[in-house]
Parts: C-alpha cells; sequence; structure tokens
C-alpha cells in the first residue's frame, strides 16, 4: 500500500534524491530514521504518532467521564425506583395480612399491630410501617412517641381506594413512601397502611456502587490508556517517528527504489485491475503504456500468467514461459494482516538459472538415495530382505527394473564360490510383467556378459545402449530379444563386493527414461552397491552363526525322552523370534522307579546362551546320577555356576552367565509324591483329575549364581492322573503384560484342555499370543501314573543273621508269583549280599523292598549312613566280594541317602 501511495504521489520542489537536513542530522544522509523508542517519542506532537496518541487519549477521557456521570444516575435512579417498588409491596402486603382489619376494630389496635409492625418491617427491610386509621391518627411506628400522632403524607388516593407512592419531608427526614387502603369484606376502607424507606437508605444502595463504578472506569481508563500508546507505538514503528512531510519524502525514495530493482512488481487489485506495473515488470512482460487501470486479462499476457494475476492464488517460484523467457512468478495476498484485497506478485528471469538448477536437483536426489540408503537397507540381519530393500529403493527413482543376484552357499550364510550358479534372490520392476529371468532362478553368466565382467573383474559395467551390446546377448538370445522388444535399453551391472568377498552382482535396467545411464549414474549406482554388500554381508554372517547356534543348541537339548512308566511325558520347545536362546528340558530317570524332571533358561541368546545351557544340562545330569534331594541339587547347580563366572570374570570376550533359572522336580510313582524346588523359577502348574488348576506353593530360590541363600523344596501329593506343567517365563512372560496376566492365561488354557499330554501341550501354545514369542519357550506336560500295590514288596529284617535264609525264602515266593522264576537265583544273591552288609555294617532298622517295574528293582535300607565301596578282594582275603557280585548280576546299582539313613538298590532286566 505504501509503494500504491507513492505511485500517485504529488512531487516535492525539493531538488530529486536530496536528503533533509534534520535527516543528514540523524544518519549522514540515510533515508530512514531511526524509530525513536519509549512512551516519551510517541507523545512528540511533531510526529503522527504523538497525534494520535494524544487525539487518542482525549477522547477516551471523555468517554470515560460521560460513562461514570450516566452510571452514577442510572444507579440513583435504580436505587430510587426499586425503594417505591420495595415501599409499595411492603405497605399492600401488610394490608392485606390476616387479621389486620380486626385488628383495626379492636379496643386497643396499637398493642395488636405494633408487634406485627416491627417484626414485618425487620424481615421486609423498610425503615417503617406505619398502620393509622382514616382519619390518619398513627396505630404504629419505629418511635413509640410518635403514636398517636397526625400521619404526614397524601392520604386522599389511598381513603378513596387507590395506592400512593411519593417522595416527601417525614418524621424521620426526607424518604420515599406508599400508602395504601385497609378494606374490609365489602370493600370500605377502614384504614390506612404506609410503608417507606429513608432517602438516606436509598442513597446508601448507591453509594456502594460508587467504588465499584469509580473502579472500573479507572480500569477502562488505563486499558485505553495502554491500548492507546500500544497503537501509537506501533505507528511509531511504523512510520519511524515521521511526521506528515517526511512521510511524503519517505514515499517519493521508495517509489525510486520500486522503479530501479532489477526485479518485476505487479500489484493487483480484488477485482484483478492492474494497480500497479514497476518498469521491470513492464520489460519483462512487454506491458503497454496505459496497462495501469485496466483489468489484466485484457492487457495482452499469455494466458497462464493472467489467470495467475487475476485468481490472486499464492504462488511460489511458478514458472511461465514469456517470450522465450522463464520466469519465476512469486504472488502473495495483500489482505492477509488486514489490508486492501488484492494481491502482490513479484517477478524474475531465471532462464539462466534454470538449466543449473536441473543439475543441482538432480545432485540433490541423488544425495538424498544415499541418505535413504544408509537407513533403509540393512534393517534386517536377514539377507533375502536386505537385498529386496536394494531393489525397492532404486525402482522407480533410479531404475526401472533392478535385479540382485547371489551366490548360493552366500543365502546359507557361507562364503561366495567363484564357480557356483547364482540364484535371483530379489527383482523390482514398475511392472511385473518384464522378461527377465525371475526370482529364485539359477544362473550362470557367461563371461562375455555385462554380469560376468563384474563378477570376474570386480568392478561396474556400463551398457549404455544393449542393442549394441553383443557380448549380452550371448547370455541368452531369445530372453534378450524379448528384453529389447520389452523397452529396456540401457544397464548398469555392480558386483556387490564386502571386503575380498564377492557376494554377487547387481544389475539396474532403464526402458522408461529414453536417455540411456551415464557416467555420473555408473558412479550413484556403485555406491549404493557398496552400501547394501556390507548390510548383504552382515546378514551372511548373522545367518552363519545363527546356524551354528541352533546346530549346538539342537545337539544339546534331548532328542527323545528315556524309557520310564512313572510319567506319561509330551513336550514342546519353541524358538524365540531373535534366534536361539537358553532354555531348556530334561527327563531323567532316577532309582526306585522314579523320575527327575528339570526346566531351566539362561538369559540371553546366541552361542553363549547355548553353550552355558549345555553346560547347566550336564551338570544336572551328573548331580542327578547322586540321587540327591532337589534342594541339595540345586545348591550344586548354583555353586557350579559362581564358578563358571569367577573363571569367565578375566576374560572380556566371555559374558557371565547372569539370570540363570531351574526347576527341578523328582517324582516317586509308589508314594505318588512328588518334590519339587526351584531357582529363581516361575512355579509349576497342576491340573488335578478332576480338571482343577492351581499353582502350587514352591519356595522362591534365588537364582543360579548368586549363592549365599539355601534352597528350599516343597512334597506334593499328586493323585493318579494328575498333570504336572513345567515351563520357562517365555510362555507367561511378554512386554506388552506383567507375568500375572501371563498365569492366569495358562490357567484358563490348562482348564479347558483334554486329559492327554499331547492335547496339553496343543492348547497351551494354541492360546499364546502372539505365536512368535519374544523369549524361548520349553514346556513339560507330565501326566502322573503309580506303581500299584501288587507289583511291591517289603519285608522288614530282624537284626540277626538267620533272617538273610527267610528273606531269600519269601524273595523266592514273590518272584513265582510274578512270573520272574529266571531271576530267582541273581536276586537272592544280590539281596543275600546287600542285607548281610547292611547287617554287619549298617544299623537298624532294616528293610527289604522288591519294585516290579520296567525292570526288577531290589532296594536295601538301613540307618547308617556309610555308603559301601566296590574293591577288588586278593586271593587271601576272606571278605570283600559281596558288591563285585553284586555289580556284575545287576545293570545298575548304587546308594540313595535318606535323612534318616540310606538305601543300596540294584537293577535286573526282566527278561
Amino acid at each position: 500500500m505504501v509503494r500504491l501511495m507513492g505511485r500517485f504521489r504529488t512531487r516535492s520542489p525539493q531538488r530529486p534524491g536530496a536528503v533533509p537536513e534534520r535527516r543528514r542530522r540523524q544518519g549522514g544522509g540515510s533515508s530512514r530514521r531511526r524509530p525513536a523508542t519509549g512512551l516519551r517519542s510517541a507523545l512528540s506532537k511533531r510526529s503522527v504518532a504523538g497525534q494520535v496518541f494524544v487525539l487518542h487519549l482525549v477522547i477516551v477521557l471523555l468517554l470515560v467521564a460521560a460513562a461514570v456521570v450516566a452510571l452514577v444516575l442510572q444507579v440513583q435512579r435504580d436505587s430510587t425506583q426499586e425503594a417505591r417498588n420495595r415501599s409499595l409491596a411492603v405497605a399492600e402486603t401488610f394490608a392485606s395480612a390476616p387479621g389486620i382489619v380486626e385488628a383495626l376494630d379492636s379496643p386497643d389496635p396499637t398493642a395488636v399491630l405494633q408487634p406485627r409492625a416491627e417484626v414485618a418491617r425487620e424481615l421486609a427491610d423498610v425503615d417503617f410501617i406505619v398502620v393509622m386509621n382514616t382519619d390518619g391518627i398513627r396505630y404504629t411506628h419505629p418511635r413509640t412517641d410518635r403514636i398517636g400522632k397526625q400521619f404526614v403524607g397524601t392520604t386522599g388516593p389511598a381513603l378513596a381506594g387507590e395506592p400512593v407512592v411519593e417522595e416527601i419531608e417525614g418524621t424521620i427526614g426526607e424518604l420515599v413512601q406508599a400508602v395504601v387502603p385497609v378494606e374490609d369484606a365489602d370493600g370500605t376502607v377502614v384504614g390506612l397502611v404506609s410503608a417507606g424507606i429513608t432517602t438516606e437508605n436509598v442513597g446508601g444502595a448507591a453509594e456502594d456502587q460508587l467504588p465499584l463504578v469509580l473502579s472500573a472506569a479507572l480500569g477502562a481508563l488505563a486499558l485505553a490508556v495502554g491500548g492507546a500508546a500500544l497503537v501509537s507505538r506501533r505507528l511509531l514503528r511504523q512510520t519511524h517517528g515521521l511526521g506528515p512531510h517526511e512521510m511524503t519524502r519517505m514515499y517519493e525514495h521508495h517509489d525510486a527504489v520500486l522503479h530501479a530493482v532489477r526485479e518485476g512488481v505487479i500489484i493487483v487489485d480484488g477485482d484483478g485491475t492492474l494497480m500497479l506495473a514497476n518498469d521491470e515488470a513492464n520489460r519483462l512482460f512487454g506491458l503497454p503504456e496505459d496497462a495501469e487501470g485496466r483489468h489484466v486479462l485484457d492487457i495482452g499476457l499469455d494466458p497462464d500468467t493472467a489467470d495467475l494475476l487475476s485468481s490472486g492464488r499464492v504462488a511460489t517460484d511458478e514458472v511461465h514461459r514469456v517470450a522465450g523467457r522463464l520466469l519465476a512468478v512469486n504472488q502473495r495476498p495483500t489482505d492477509r494482516a488486514g489490508g486492501p484485497p488484492g494481491s502482490v506478485a513479484t517477478v524474475r528471469d531465471s532462464t539462466e538459472l534454470r538449466a543449473l538448477s536441473g543439475r543441482a536437483e538432480a545432485s540433490l536426489e541423488r544425495l538424498n538415495m544415499l541418505y535413504e540408503a544408509g537407513v533403509g537397507i540393512g534393517t534386517s540381519l536377514d539377507v533375502l530382505r536386505t537385498a529386496e530393500e536394494l531393489t525397492e529403493l532404486a525402482v522407480p527413482r533410479f531404475a526401472d527394473f533392478v535385479t540382485v543376484d547371489l551366490f548360493e552357499s552366500v543365502l546359507s550364510g557361507g562364503h561366495p564360490d567363484p564357480s557356483g550358479t547364482l540364484r535371483r534372490t530379489a527383482v523390482t520392476g514398475i511392472a511385473e510383467d518384464a522378461p527377465l529371468y525371475p526370482r529364485d532362478e539359477k544362473i550362470r553368466f557367461v563371461a562375455s556378459s555385462p554380469q560376468g565382467k563384474s563378477l570376474t573383474t570386480g568392478r561396474p559395467v556400463l551398457e549404455p545402449r544393449l542393442v549394441e551390446a553383443p557380448g549380452w546377448h550371448v547370455q541368452d538370445v531369445e530372453r534378450s530379444r524379448r528384453v529389447m522388444e520389452y523397452g529396456i535399453h540401457s544397464l548398469i551391472t555392480v558386483p556387490l563386493r564386502a571386503g575380498a568377498l564377492t557376494l554377487g552382482v547387481v544389475s539396474f535396467w532403464r526402458s522408461e527414461k529414453p536417455e540411456p545411464f551415464d557416467t555420473d549414474e555408473l558412479a550413484l549406482a556403485e555406491e549404493l552397491v557398496t552400501r547394501a554388500a556390507v548390510s548383504i554381508d552382515n546378514a551372511r554372517r548373522y545367518t552363519r552363526e545363527h546356524n551354528m547356534a541352533v546346530t549346538l543348541q539342537q545337539s544339546l537339548l534331548p532328542r527323545s525322552l528315556p524309557e520310564q512308566t512313572a510319567l506319561e511325558i509330551a513336550y514342546r520347545y519353541l524358538p524365540a523370534q531373535a534366534g536361539v536362546g537358553g532354555d531348556w528340558f530334561d527327563v531323567l530317570p532316577l532309582s526306585g522307579a522314579r523320575v527327575a524332571l528339570v526346566v531351566g533358561d539362561v538369559v540371553g541368546h546366541g552361542l553363549h546362551a547355548a553353550a552355558t545351557m549345555g553346560r547347566l544340562r550336564t551338570a544336572v545330569h551328573n548331580f542327578s546320577a547322586l540321587d540327591l534331594p532337589p534342594d541339595e541339587l540345586l545348591g550344586l547347580l548354583d555353586e557350579l555356576v559362581g564358578r563358571i563366572d569367577q573363571d569367565e570374570a578375566q576374560d572380556e570376550q566371555v559374558a557371565p552367565v547372569t539370570g540363570a533359572t531351574c526347576l527341578y522336580a523328582v517324582y516317586d510313582p509308589v508314594s505318588r509324591r512328588c518334590t519339587v524346588a526351584r531357582a529363581g523359577h516361575p512355579p509349576p502348574a497342576l491340573v488335578r483329575p478332576d480338571g482343577s488348576v492351581e499353582f502350587p506353593e514352591v519356595p522362591a530360590g534365588p537364582p543360579l549364581g548368586l549363592g549365599g541363600l539355601p534352597f528350599e523344596s516343597a512334597d506334593l501329593e499328586l493323585p493318579e492322573g494328575s498333570r504336572l506343567v513345567l515351563y520357562t517365563d517365555g510362555l507367561v512372560e511378554d512386554r506388552g503384560h506383567d507375568i500375572d496376566v501371563g498365569l492366569e492365561r495358562l490357567r484358563q488354557a490348562l482348564s479347558r484342555a483334554g486329559d492327554s499330554p499331547e492335547d496339553t501341550c496343543r492348547v497351551v501354545l494354541e492360546s499364546r499370543r502372539p505365536i512368535r514369542a519374544s523369549d524361548d519357550i520349553a514346556l513339560i506336560v507330565a501326566r502322573t501314573r503309580a506303581l500299584s500295590a501288587d507289583r511291591i514288596a517289603e519285608w522288614p529284617v530282624p537284626s540277626d543273621p538267620a533272617a538273610v535264609g527267610e528273606v531269600r525264602a519269601a524273595v523266592s515266593r514273590k518272584l513265582a508269583e510274578w512270573g520272574l522264576e529266571a531271576l530267582t537265583f541273581g536276586t537272592e544273591l544280590i539281596l543275600s549280599e546287600l542285607v548281610t552288609n547292611a547287617l554287619r555294617y549298617g544299623g537298624s532298622p532294616i528293610q527289604v523292598r522288591m519294585l516290579h517295574d520296567r525292570n526288577l528293582i531290589c532296594e536295601v535300607y538301613d540307618s547308617s549312613s556309610t555308603s559301601p565301596h566296590l574293591r577288588y578282594a586278593t586271593m587271601t582275603d576272606e571278605g570283600g566280594r559281596g558288591l563285585f557280585l553284586v555289580a556284575q548280576l545287576a545293570d545298575r546299582w548304587g546308594t540313595r541317602y535318606l535323612p534318616a539313613g540310606k538305601v543300596i538298590w540294584a537293577e535286573q532286566p526282566i527278561p
């Protein structure tokens, strides 16, 4: 708008370009005065801002004063009117109150009416209520000395039956009072009632509101002064403290600058009329001399430019071709900040810069592509996915089709075999019907092909025109012909190299863009493939290590369950998404037909976790051979883990065993008792034969390796057909919920599962969400069986050597009953030696037990904790050959320690 005003100026007679004396004093000839600061400058009458401020302030003062007077008068009027209304209402209410007429006819009206009038006066908040007869003699009055005297006021209208309200000078001062008639049932006026409020009280209401009115007036005045100061300050900034004469000079300078700049300026009003065009705009658009004042559609502009200027829409560097020039037009509306409707457009000639900007945009696009390659390729440690990410990035921004061919050994994590075949790993293009080799196709490139050259030399190859590349046609003549007919005409091949290894080759194909690939694009393709090769090699190395870890883990986990009759067992093992973990389980047959169940978890994934899991599983195997109680076995395992940590603490390349947990349970089918102990592991679940599910209370010991605290065990009485469920924390814990939610889900799954362990495993894992967990899952379901009483034989042995013969006889009869006569000789000899040792070296009581299980088990119990040892007797020794004979006749034998003694047992196979 300033420029528009400068366009239609009246020129001053002063010399053009002259600098006013005042400006020379302030800034050495600057065309703009330095803005003055503070309200003091705004008050200066020499500036437009000061004049506006003074005028604004005077108007506001007058308005505020008028408003205060009007508000005071209004408040007084409202208070008086409210007093008149209240006096009339109180008088009429009292006059129509029950008993007033009777009181007037009574011998002493004052005695009856005075108390009522005072009570009513106080309740109605008036200054007096006066009851009088028709002659105006008072019966009541707030001042008792006024009773019996003549009422002061107008009573005529009231005697005629009409109420009257008036302002008079009464006996208690100036007041507003109302007089109303008291009528009997016939409508005859028998008395009068007057109620009123003194002027002092009426004015008091107005005076109470006067401070609020004055405060509001002062606040309005302060806001108005502040607003005037802000407006003046803003105007001061906009006018730079100039007066009208100086502003005229400033507009002249701006007008001179407007026509001197080498950028076109066009101002169009809201109707599309051209208001202003500077000299550069006239030159660039070739406008006629009378263009200003005409509609932009009628001044000879090209249609696109005219539509833009008339529309008033926002445009940023919009290019228009005008008379062989490329003009960049920027347009903005002028009414965004409250200005007049219209738009202002600036125009500059960008013909010479256009070619440079095109090359700059191409370079920027390549830099963006390289950046996205750095963050978008290699997001996973999967060879196939990494190759796909490379092709998806390059299509269609760089090439129309991209193919990745890798040596087959690379896909499985091995070293590339230069003599082997390649497999097409990834194909991405703008269409799916291109006649290129499809995905998963095995390929052998001939040496003359571009891909063969890249694999042989390790350098990229550019074939700008495939029609002129005979070596490429030799690869597959028929397919090459179809590729050419499809429209693919240019090719870049780049080897995938990671260090000294060549993993494969990447091919970039062009069909839509008519220009062939050039050397700059060859460099970009090489940079893209170089970055992708690092990610593919990392994925290959990870695949190799993952395969090694999987192989190690599978070799360490049990491949089959041992034969036993105490438990019917089903199990599942699910690896985590992250790869190989440290979860493990085991089933260990023990002496006396007992079976041990073990589940454990080593926190972490990878080779170290799998190797640690194998060491712990081996340790549990060895410790279980000692027939130790579960709590003692976990104590030994805890010490072992502590020693492993101490041994590996000095090796910075090996991480300590942190977070290892274990649960160890021993089930006895004879007593149907299960002894359980756990070290930082989730508790087992128990499904009873009736289908009820519970989580037995098993003391929670610390994780393995912490040391310092003992482990405790719990004894569970399991009815035959119960299902004992052991699991690792991956089944019940997840990042999305805590363990309580997981345990409740497990309870619900177990409650609806079938009786068989296999069905239980299936239902539990199907209820698991997500199916692919973030941690390993090991699950064992064992349904209990009991050894029937007819397969158990027990005999107490007196402390008498003659009792050995009685034991042999009883054993022979029981073996005949079981149909195991073939084992009579060996069994008698084994028990004779074991009972004899117990009588000679042990302590009372002594007991013999035989169990008819998958094997024939003979056990001799005594109260001594001394264990016999196998040794070779010399020719001259009279004894020492008993245990040697037992070892020869039995498949296995050993000692099991109890809290109050020991059991020596021996197993024989049943023929």
